[in-house]
C-alpha cells in the first residue's frame, strides 16, 4: 500500500469534502480521521497523527487557531486548504508555518502528490514539543532590515520606512520565513497564489528585481537574494533573528 500506516487527519466542516478526501487517501492505503473543529483535532492528535490537511476557512472555528495551536504543542506536518485568492490566510499560514497549500477547487492526484511530498520530508509520525513552541513573531530581522509582519512595514538599517508594494512585502516575507532554502518559481507562486496562476506569469521575476533594488548594496551582484541557476532562488542574509 503506498500509504503504509501514515495516519491522516482531514479537517473540514464540508461533509463532502472530507468524504471525497478520505476515499481518496483510503485508497492509497493511508488511515484516515476527521474532524470539524478544535475539539476533534485535538481527540485526533492522541491518537497519534503524521498529518493534517485543515481548511481554514471553517463555518465555526478559525482554522488559523486551530493551526496556531497545533504548532505550539506538535511537531506535525500541516496542509492548509485555502479559498482561492485568499492571499491574507496564505501569508498568516506562512507565519505559523504551513508545509504545503492546496488552493480550492483542487486535483486529487495533485493533493496526493503533496500529501506525499510532505511526509517524505516529515519523517516518522509526530511527536509533542516540549517545550511548546513559542507563537510566531511578528517580526523578521536580516542585515540591518526589520519585516514587520504585522504592521507589513520594512524598515531599513537606518530606521527609515521603506517604500514596499504588498506584493513585494509578501514575496519577501515568504523568502524570510524560509531562509538558506532553495525555492523554484512554482514553489513561490504555489506558496503565494496556490495554484491560480499560468505557467508564464513572470510576475515573480519583476517583483524579485524591485525587492533587489531595495535590500541590496548592489542588486546587480545580489548577496541576500540570489539566484540558484536552474533551480530559483534562495534568501541568504549573514544576520536573521525572529
Amino acid at each position: 500500500m503506498a500509504g503504509g500506516q501514515h495516519h491522516i487527519l482531514v479537517v473540514d466542516d464540508d461533509d463532502q469534502v472530507r468524504r471525497m478526501l478520505r476515499r481518496c487517501f483510503e485508497d492509497e492505503g493511508y488511515r484516515v480521521s476527521e474532524a470539524t473543529d478544535q475539539t476533534g483535532v485535538e481527540a485526533a492528535l492522541a491518537t497519534g497523527l503524521d498529518l493534517i490537511t485543515l481548511d481554514l476557512n471553517l463555518g465555526g472555528t478559525d482554522g488559523l487557531s486551530i493551526a496556531r495551536t497545533v504548532r505550539q504543542n506538535w511537531d506535525l506536518p500541516i496542509i492548509m486548504i485555502t479559498g482561492k485568492g485568499d492571499m491574507i490566510d496564505r501569508i498568516v499560514g506562512l507565519e505559523i508555518g504551513a508545509d504545503d497549500y492546496i488552493a480550492k477547487p483542487f486535483h486529487l492526484r495533485e493533493v496526493l502528490a503533496r500529501v506525499r511530498s510532505v511526509l517524505r520530508r516529515a519523517g516518522s509520525t509526530a511527536q509533542p514539543v516540549a517545550p511548546a513552541r513559542p507563537p510566531a513573531k511578528a517580526q523578521i530581522g536580516f542585515d540591518g532590515f526589520v519585516l514587520d509582519l504585522g504592521r507589513r512595514e520594512l524598515r531599513g538599517p537606518d530606521g527609515q520606512d521603506v517604500r514596499i508594494t504588498s506584493g513585494e512585502f509578501d514575496l519577501l516575507a515568504l523568502f524570510a520565513q524560509h531562509p538558506h532554502r532553495v525555492l523554484s518559481r512554482d514553489q513561490i507562486m504555489d506558496m503565494l497564489k496556490g495554484h491560480d496562476w499560468a505557467p508564464n506569469d513572470r510576475s515573480i521575476d519583476n517583483q524579485i528585481a524591485r525587492i533587489r533594488k531595495l535590500i541590496e548594496a548592489d542588486s546587480q551582484q545580489p548577496r541576500l537574494l540570489k539566484t540558484v541557476r536552474g533551480a530559483g532562488y534562495s534568501f541568504t542574509p549573514k544576520e536573521l533573528s525572529a
